[in-house]
This record gives structure tokens, C-alpha cells and sequence, in this order.
């Protein structure tokens, strides 16, 4: 068969994209029964939801046309020298980390860490940020990155309201030193929980009645170094916690928050090492008390132990995650900025305790001198004590020729009023620069080094980065290996398929990737003026159009950063447009219990009452259940939340009568675009009867997933509720009636941006449409090739599935004693990471192959499978033990088999090479079955001493 019958031609960029060749996607056809692709999807998909119509996109390019036309929009910013600060600051990212972890698909295209057993590399690596994070804070428990600094000060503030009970009339102190884009995003929240926000000068007014907590900017927006610690003493005194979000450079010269009293600190990790990218992606920190731990939002790593009593990490206490808690989860966030803070934690790692003080040392002596030689010129320094941001004020002409010089240099300063301006100085800083930046003032640079501008009673005392590992590596020799040797314990798509059902694990093509790193997406300030970013709003412009073409909606926001952001921004839309139109009583929002855990927990946050759904037998929303539920609730409905294709992985045939119920009653549908990689170029949410879909960039438009971020979750509306989009308090967006802001920065994570653009640039309509038609063919054939080995739970029409299929794992606890994490540990033996195990429904394995991967990888996958159906068959018969077998004793490590006293009633052989495969390349777990309960038990998330390495040596010795 040729390539050109399956109408991509070998130049096509989709033609690498795609895993099967030619022959292969026949074979496949020919197994699941069908002669065409066309056949196959007319099967699949409900006729009353197909797009009778390709989609109207540009003609796809070729790998070098896209990126000739992504660098000529590049070329369009005007990368100048930004000084703006508000929680952005310029920095150097250390070219081995560049290389090796932000360039590296090795770290780049891993999953989030629910196989621990894999994923020891990254563990460590986000260790290493925990530790950093609580050192520089001086708080025992950080986690292990969230968003950006807003919205973990907004999740901080959720924490306040969970240990104050929720009470009715809560109030949420914000001090008026705070960022702009901060308040914002708090105020937006705390709306739509019932929470009152007061802002305030904290240090000279009393707090009000009702306050849960105060949050504190320190240093402060403008630069101020406040004392708080009189603040502190009030708030405890009402009972309140206190929040302070801070600066990591900064926290190396001033004091910590913990060592003055604060509960919780928060922040941005962007200046150690990450660019700043026009806003994102950047890991947020996020600190507390001890006492506060089962309340922390994310993903906290912890130090545990395997069973043979090896030290080893995983994500603890699995409890708190929104996806079991659902509706009474306290946040709705399920990532974290993994591969943001795996670089953040290595920076400090790089650079070390007293390279890391040689740098703040340096930019605060360069603010020193800067604010002497503004005083020199006859311009007013506003504060007495500040870290890197000196605040001037003047009359407004000498404003107005100061800005008009830096203008002339290429220079971007923050004007605050007519009369005041900031500078905030960073690593790049200079000598040389500083000279500039007076003259910009209007003086000479400062020879003498002026007396710190930090107050004595607020100087770091306490030490810093103690451990280890922040003083061992830096000969980059050293680094490098580091570097290595964690990334080689991980898997990742550079080593096999990872077939994780819901999350949708495809190619990021190095093509797509090349923009990233480019300077002139990576170094603008995300506030500089707009003219300055041309090229960055052509390329919004471009991907919004597209997007809404693929989707069939009206509009679309670029700025949720996360899916679970997307979720919230979309029901904040849908509330403004309830409270718009008179209708204040629509609070409920319908969930059917197959839903994503995000989906109840999202709800909650945007203020609504979350009402479940029934699900049938065969996995479909219970008709019955929803026009009971819908008529119960007409006068207050205000959303369905659905995902589609199901969360079971089927095409529900019901779904325009589900979207005219819901409009019926008042409501709004809100669609999940988790499974958007099942419908693009066969259909489209907005045709079907969505009102809001988001779509996660990070699954089907091919931006990695970096070890369990960075993401973007871009919403998509209807007509009707463009008006009511996310909107930003320092960059205006134009919308007409905002729901509020929902990111720190105005398009979320712009500088993964063009990943996306590439794709869909490359792609083409008819790319997108047959990267569609070859993940749902990919799935069945999967489906079709387990047949008589694993019962499949759901189908649909004509018994076919989705992109993603379920097996039913369950019955194998009775007949063999095998749990469903007895098999996806077992896989890791050969060479797999596992699918989604036990959700949506407990017992089962979801998975999800993608359009990406080749018959082989497939066959291989299934292959691997079916031999484990043989081993739980050995259990079962008697031929193995029910206790001590391959699969209860997986996965098994290099010194498991090549230890001296192997007494398991297998043979080396069948534990370590269970596949011809395995004897060629095999990713070996560094650790055995973890042990999650003892971490749970004896939570540690920093850096452990090294003897307990030595210590769990010898015990499991």
C-alpha cells in the first residue's frame, strides 16, 4: 500500500508525526475489522456529531516553512532590557541546565510521578526544590511547585478559609503593598468562595472582624522592606494566619517569613534560572507550618522506603488529591510546574549556598548604588530600606525625560504614577549598567559602596542550603553526571510509550519545540509595553483563530495556564453570564460521577453546589438520572460539567440530547476537553452544544507534559460568553464584562506557546483530522489485540471505543490475589510505565496509545500484557505462589537479581528479562515496590542526611 492512499505524502509533517506507516495502519484496519479509516470512524462516531466539512485552517507546512515563519514572528518583539519587577526579574540560566534539562527530552516528555518506582530522578530533583524552598523560607512543609505566584497566594488563601472553618462573613486581609496581578487574582477567587478581601496598609490600621488571614508582600511590589512582625503578633491575636509572598533572591539577605512568625510564604521561582517568557511558565513555591500539611495544595515528595528498605521518594500523602476528594477537595489544582522547578532546584544546586549569596550581594549593592546616584540627581528615594527595586519619585516632567531616556537605551522601567518610578535590578546587572541607569536618572554613577539598605533587625541570620547537595556539584563535570544520573532513572517517551488513558501522551516533535528557548519569546517582561510583543500577539491572534476554528466556538482566552485553571476560568464565565442576565440563584452545577476529580473540585471553587450525576451500566450518563436531576434544580441550575468522549472512552450517542436538557433548564454545558485528541477535524464542542470547552495544550496540541507540568488550558466560548472572559488588571484585554483574572500573567504561559502554534502550523486540517481517526484506530486495535486475555468495561456504538480503552483488572484479586498495581508495577519489568490505574473506576486500567505511537511500540505494549495474563494464569493454576510471584514482588532492581541471596521461587531470568525486548534496552527501576504508607507515616519532604542513604543501604543489605 502506498503512503499517498491515506492521503499524507512523506514531506507531510504528519507523516513523521504519526506512528503507523502505510501497511501498518492496513494491518490495524484489518484487525479491528474494517477495510478504510472512514469506515472505521462512520462506526465509531455518532453520525449527529460529525463536522460535514474539513476544517478551514492554513495548508500545513513543512517542518523548515514553520519555522521560518515562527522565527520571522519572533523577530517581530523587541527584546529590551526590562526592569519592571512586580515578581518578574531577569536572570541567567546556567547553559549545562539549559542543555541537559530544559532542552533534554529526557526530562521533557516524562509524565507526573505516579509510578515511583521510574520516576526516582525527578523525585530528587523536586527534593532538591522542597529543601531550597523550605531553607529560604523557613517553613518545614513546601510542595512541590504550583502555577505562578497569584494563584499559590490565592491557594494559600483557601488554606486560611479551611482552617478557619469556612466561616460565613470571612474576611481575607490583602496589604496594599502587594502586586497588582496578585489582588487580582485573589480578589477573583475569593469572590466566587463568599470570601470578603479588604486591602490595606497593614502595618497602620487594625485588622477587620472575621479576618481568617493577611497577606503580606515582602519585599514589597514597590520595593519596601516592611517589618511585620507587629502585623504578625495582631493577626494571631484574631486567630489568623498570615500569608507573606516573598522573593527567593531576596530571602537570601533578609530575613525569613518562618523565623518572624508567618504561616505561609508563597512566591515565583522564575529568577533562579528560568526565562522569563512574557509571563510563564514559572514554578510557584508555596511554604507552611507543619501543623498545616494535610491542607497544603499540589503535590508535596516525600521520603520513604522500598520494601527491601532502600530509601526512596514518592508523592505523599495521596489523600489530600482533588481526584479522590472531589467535591470536598480544598483546591482543584492536580499539577505542578515540574520541569520549571526541577531547573529552580538546580540553579541553587549549581550555584550553590555561596554562589547564590555572591548574586544577591551583588544586585542589592548594585540597587545601593543606583539609589544614591537618584538622590545625587535630586530625584526622591522613596524607601529607606529595599532589596533590588529602587522607587523614585520627581515632578512629572523630570518623570516623563526619564522614561523618554530609557526609551532611547531600550530600557523598560516601572512607571507607578506620573510623579514615581521603579527599578528593579536582577543577575544581568552590570557595572556598566548601573552607570547607564544614572545617567537615565539624570546623574553620575556612585563610586562609594553606600551602607546596606536593609534594616538590621531583618537580616538573614540563619544558614541556608546545608545539605549536601548544594555544595557537591559544582565542577561542571560533576553537574553534568548529576544531571545524567537522575534522568536516567526516569522513563520518559524517550524510552517507551507511556499509555496513560485521560492524559494523552503523544510526540513533541523537536520542531515544535525550537521556539522555545529562542530570546526573543524567552526574554520579554510580561508587562512590557504591547507594541514591544507584536510577534507574541500575532501569534495569539493566529492560535486563537485556529483554536476556535478546531473547536467551533466564538472566542478564546489564552490566559488559564493549568487544565484545572481552565475548568475554574470556564465556570467563572458561566457565573458572570448567570449574574449578568438577573439569574444570582444558579449556583448548581451537575457532575456525573465518571467525571475527572478536577471537574467537583473546580465547581466548588467557582462558587457553585455540586449536584452528581448517575452513570448506566454500559458507562453513559443515566438519562433518567439527569432529567430528574435537571427538573429538581431548574430555578438554580447554573452548569453540566461533561467530559467527551466519556471519561469511560466512548462516543455517548446522547450527547445533543444532554446539552438541549441542560439549555432547556437555564443552564450552561461546560465540555472537558481532556479527550479533545478523540474529536479534532471529526467534530467539534461547539457544533455539538457546549457552551465552554477548555482545551489542554499539553495533551492534544502536543506541549510535553514535563514531568507533571507545564500546561496551559486555554478556554474556548460560545458567543454569547465572550464578553465575560478572563481579563488582567496591569495589561487590559479589552473584555467587556471580565469574570475577574484568573493567571498572574495576561496569556498564561506564553513561551510554550508556539509548541502548540507549530503543530497545528505543521499539521494542517487534513493532519489534525487523520491524527484523530489514527488515535481512535490505535485504541481499538489495542482493545481488539487484548480480546480474550483482559474483558474490555465500556463500548460503544458497534462496540467500538474512543481514543482510549478500560480493561477490567478486578476479577484477578479473587482468582490469583492480584491488584491492579500488581500488573503496573510487573509492566515496568518490560520496560513500560503503566496506564492509568483505577480511575475512573477503581480496579481497571485506562489506556490511552495516542496517534503517535507505531505498530510495533503497540504490539510490543500488548504484547507485554498478555504475557503478564500468562503469569496471573500461573498463579491462578498453581503453578506459581498466590504471595511470592513475579507480580507481587515487582518491579525487581539491577541489585534484586544480582544479589547474592535470591531465594524467590522464580528464576532471575523471568523477574529481570520477561521479553526478547528487555535483552536489548531496558530502563531498570532504581528502587523496589514503594512503601507508601511508612512515608505517609513519617512525612519528610526535604533533603534527608546522607546516612539515612547509608542506613537504608545497610538495612536492605
Amino acid at each position: 500500500m502506498s503512503h499517498s492512499s491515506f492521503g499524507l505524502h512523506p514531506d507531510h509533517f504528519a507523516w513523521r508525526h504519526l506512528g503507523p506507516r502505510a501497511d501498518d495502519l492496513q494491518h490495524m484496519l484489518e484487525t479491528v475489522g474494517f477495510e478504510t479509516l472512514d469506515g472505521l470512524i462512520d462506526a465509531a462516531v455518532p453520525a449527529d456529531i460529525r463536522l460535514d466539512r474539513a476544517l478551514d485552517l492554513p495548508a500545513a507546512r513543512s517542518e523548515r516553512t514553520a519555522l521560518d515563519d515562527l522565527a520571522a514572528r519572533a523577530r517581530e518583539n523587541r527584546v529590551w532590557r526590562s526592569l519592571i519587577g512586580m515578581g518578574y526579574a531577569d536572570c541567567v540560566v546556567p547553559p549545562v541546565i539549559l542543555r541537559n534539562i530544559l532542552e533534554n527530552p529526557g526530562w521533557y516528555t516524562a509524565y507526573t510521578p505516579y509510578q515511583a518506582e521510574i520516576s526516582q530522578g525527578r523525585l530528587e530533583a523536586l527534593l532538591n526544590y522542597q529543601t531550597m524552598v523550605s531553607d529560604l523560607t523557613g517553613l518545614e512543609v513546601s510542595n512541590a511547585s504550583l502555577l505562578d505566584e497569584a494563584t499559590a497566594a490565592a491557594e494559600a488563601m483557601s488554606l486560611c478559609y479551611a482552617v478557619a472553618r469556612s466561616p460565613k462573613d470571612a474576611v481575607f486581609v490583602v496589604d496594599e503593598r502587594c502586586h497588582p496581578q496578585t489582588i487580582a487574582v485573589v480578589e477573583t477567587r475569593a469572590t466566587a468562595r463568599g470570601i470578603a478581601v479588604a486591602q490595606m496598609d497593614t502595618t497602620t490600621g487594625d485588622l477587620p472582624a472575621g479576618t481568617i488571614g493577611v497577606l503580606l508582600q515582602y519585599p514589597g511590589s514597590d520595593g519596601e522592606i516592611c517589618d511585620y512582625r507587629d502585623v504578625v503578633a495582631r493577626a494571631h491575636e484574631d486567630g489568623a494566619l498570615v500569608v507573606v509572598a516573598t522573593d527567593l533572591l531576596a530571602l537570601l539577605e533578609i530575613e525569613a517569613p518562618g523565623a518572624w512568625g508567618a504561616d505561609i510564604a508563597v512566591g515565583n521561582s522564575q529568577r533562579f534560572g528560568v526565562p522569563l517568557g512574557y509571563g510563564g511558565p514559572h514554578a510557584a513555591f508555596f511554604a507552611t507550618r507543619e501543623q498545616f500539611k494535610r491542607h497544603v495544595p499540589g503535590r508535596i515528595i516525600g521520603v520513604t522506603k522500598d520494601t527491601a528498605g532502600r530509601l526512596a521518594l514518592r508523592m505523599a500523602l495521596q489523600t489530600r488529591e482533588q481526584h479522590i476528594r472531589r467535591e470536598k477537595a480544598t483546591s482543584n489544582v492536580c499539577t505542578a510546574q515540574v520541569l520549571l522547578a526541577v531547573i529552580a532546584g538546580m540553579y541553587a544546586v549549581y550555584h550553590g549556598p555561596q554562589g547564590l549569596a555572591r548574586i544577591a550581594r551583588r544586585v542589592h549593592a548594585h540597587a545601593r548604588r543606583l539609589a544614591a546616584s537618584a538622590a545625587a540627581a535630586g530625584l526622591t528615594v522613596v524607601h529607606q530600606h529595599f532589596f533590588d527595586t529602587v522607587c523614585v519619585e520627581g515632578e512629572p516632567d523630570a518623570v516623563r525625560a526619564i522614561l523618554d531616556r530609557a526609551a532611547a537605551q531600550a530600557i523598560n522601567l516601572r512607571q507607578m504614577s506620573d510623579r514615581r518610578i521603579g527599578i528593579t535590578l536582577d543577575e544581568r546587572t552590570t557595572d556598566e549598567e548601573v552607570a547607564t541607569l544614572a545617567g537615565v536618572l539624570g546623574g553620575q554613577p556612585e563610586r562609594d559602596e553606600p551602607a546596606p539598605a536593609i534594616p538590621d533587625e531583618l537580616r538573614r541570620q540563619a544558614p541556608y542550603l546545608l545539605h549536601p547537595v548544594f555544595s557537591r556539584y559544582h565542577a561542571e563535570t560533576e553537574m553534568l553526571r548529576y544531571l545524567k544520573r537522575l534522568e536516567n532513572k526516569d522513563l520518559s517517551l524517550a524510552h517507551a510509550m507511556i499509555p496513560l488513558g485521560s492524559c494523552t501522551m503523544k510526540l513533541n516533535a523537536t520542531a515544535e519545540m525550537a521556539g522555545v528557548t529562542w530570546p526573543e519569546f524567552g526574554s520579554l517582561h510580561p508587562f512590557v509595553p504591547r507594541d514591544q510583543a507584536e510577534g507574541y500577539a500575532g501569534l495569539f491572534t493566529e492560535l486563537e483563530t485556529w483554536l476556535a476554528e478546531i473547536t467551533g466556538f466564538a472566542a478564546i482566552s489564552l490566559q488559564p495556564n493549568a487544565g484545572s485553571q481552565g475548568e475554574y476560568a470556564g465556570l467563572l464565565v458561566i457565573n458572570a453570564y448567570h449574574v449578568a442576565r438577573g439569574d444570582t440563584e444558579r449556583n448548581v452545577c451537575l457532575i456525573p460521577q465518571s467525571a475527572h476529580g478536577t471537574n467537583p473540585a473546580s465547581a466548588v471553587m467557582a462558587g457553585l453546589r455540586v449536584v452528581p450525576v448517575k452513570t448506566d451500566p454500559n458507562g453513559n450518563i443515566d438519562m433518567d438520572d439527569l432529567r430528574a436531576k435537571t427538573a429538581e434544580h431548574a430555578d438554580h441550575l447554573a452548569a453540566l460539567m461533561i467530559t467527551y468522549p466519556s471519561t469511560h472512552g466512548v462516543f455517548e450517542g446522547t450527547i445533543r440530547d444532554i446539552c438541549d436538557l441542560v439549555h432547556d433548564a437555564g443552564g450552561q454545558v461546560y465540555m472537558d476537553g481532556a479527550n479533545l485528541n478523540a474529536l479534532v477535524g471529526i467534530s467539534r464542542p461547539g457544533d455539538i452544544g457546549a457552551d465552554v470547552c477548555h482545551l489542554n495544550l499539553h495533551k492534544t496540541f502536543c506541549i510535553p507534559h514535563g514531568g507533571g507540568g507545564p500546561g496551559m488550558g486555554p478556554i474556548g466560548v460560545a458567543a454569547h460568553l465572550a464578553p465575560f472572559l478572563p481579563d488582567h488588571p496591569v495589561v487590559p484585554l479589552g473584555i467587556e464584562r471580565p469574570c475577574g483574572t484568573v493567571s498572574a500573567a495576561p496569556w498564561g504561559s506564553p513561551s510554550i506557546l508556539p509548541i502548540s502554534w507549530a503543530y497545528i502550523a505543521m499539521m494542517g486540517a487534513e493532519g489534525l483530522t487523520r491524527a484523530t481517526e489514527v488515535a481512535i484506530l490505535s485504541a481499538n486495535y489495542i482493545a481488539k489485540r487484548l480480546q480474550g486475555h483482559y474483558e474490555l468495561l465500556y463500548a460503544g456504538q458497534n462496540g467500538l471505543i474512543a481514543h482510549e480503552c478500560i480493561i477490567d483488572t478486578r476479577p484477578f484479586k479473587q482468582s490469583a490475589g492480584v491488584e491492579v498495581e500488581d500488573i503496573a508495577k510487573r509492566l515496568m519489568d518490560y520496560g513500560f510505565h503503566a496506564p492509568t490505574i483505577s480511575f475512573p473506576v477503581p480496579g481497571t486500567m485506562m489506556i490511552e496509545p495516542t496517534e503517535s505511537e507505531s505498530l510495533e511500540e503497540l504490539d510490543r505494549f500488548c504484547d507485554a500484557l498478555i504475557a503478564i495474563r500468562a503469569e496471573i494464569r500461573a498463579i491462578e493454576d498453581g503453578t506459581a505462589d498466590r504471595e511470592r510471584n513475579v507480580l507481587r514482588m515487582a518491579p525487581h532492581t539491577t541489585e534484586d537479581v544480582a544479589t547474592d541471596d535470591w531465594d524467590r521461587p522464580y528464576s532471575r531470568d523471568v523477574a529481570a528479562f520477561p521479553s526478547p525486548e528487555t535483552r536489548i534496552a531496558k530502563l531498570w527501576p532504581t528502587v523496589g515496590r514503594i512503601d507508601a504508607a511508612y512515608g505517609d507515616r513519617h512525612l519528610m519532604c526535604t533533603c534527608p542526611p546522607l546516612e539515612e542513604y547509608a542506613e537504608a543501604a545497610d538495612g536492605a543489605a
